[in-house]
């Protein structure tokens, strides 16, 4: 989710509830503690000088069991950090205390939740690390030959 997608589904709502990849809700009295834009400049393994930019949301709770975020308030602290930290219209990733260590997550949009996704490593060079690409899985008595091959079980080439 960009940017411009909260803003649009944050003007649609009267509550703002973010929903982890288990299901469980993010207690309601969250704070979003810090927005931000992060850049991330990095070498892969396969030597390639990588750039990466995201707009960065931090998620906290503490024992103020009264306090609730509204969509208007984030939509306004959002407008505030895109005028003063001249933010681009990026992907959102979302900080939130787990219990041992900080998660960070995709962010998406279910027209009711923000859903925290999941986040996993990937080798950008596969190519270059000698990785083979995925073989497809195909179960015994599953296979069809390509309908434009010429090589069939009677076609007599084999």
């Amino acid at each position: 989710m960009k940017l411009s997608q909260i803003k649009s589904a944050l003007k649609n709502l009267s509550t703002i509830t973010f929903q982890l990849p288990s299901g469980e809700l993010v207690p309601r009295h969250f704070h979003v503690t810090e927005v931000g834009k992060v850049t991330k400049h990095f070498i892969d393994c396969g030597g390639t000088v990588r750039t990466e930019e995201v707009i960065n949301f931090q998620l906290w709770e503490a024992n103020d069991y009264d306090h609730r975020l509204h969509p208007d308030k984030l939509l306004n602290i959002i407008e505030l950090s895109e005028n003063t930290l001249h933010l681009p219209d990026a992907a959102i990733e979302v900080e939130y205390q787990m219990a041992t260590t900080i998660g960070k997550f995709h962010l998406d949009f279910d027209g009711t939740n923000f859903l925290l996704t999941s986040k996993l490593t990937d080798c950008l060079a596969k190519d270059k690390c000698g990785i083979p690409p995925e073989k497809l899985k195909v179960k015994i008595g599953e296979w069809k030959p390509k309908a434009n091959s010429c090589c069939t079980p009677d076609s007599g080439c084999c």
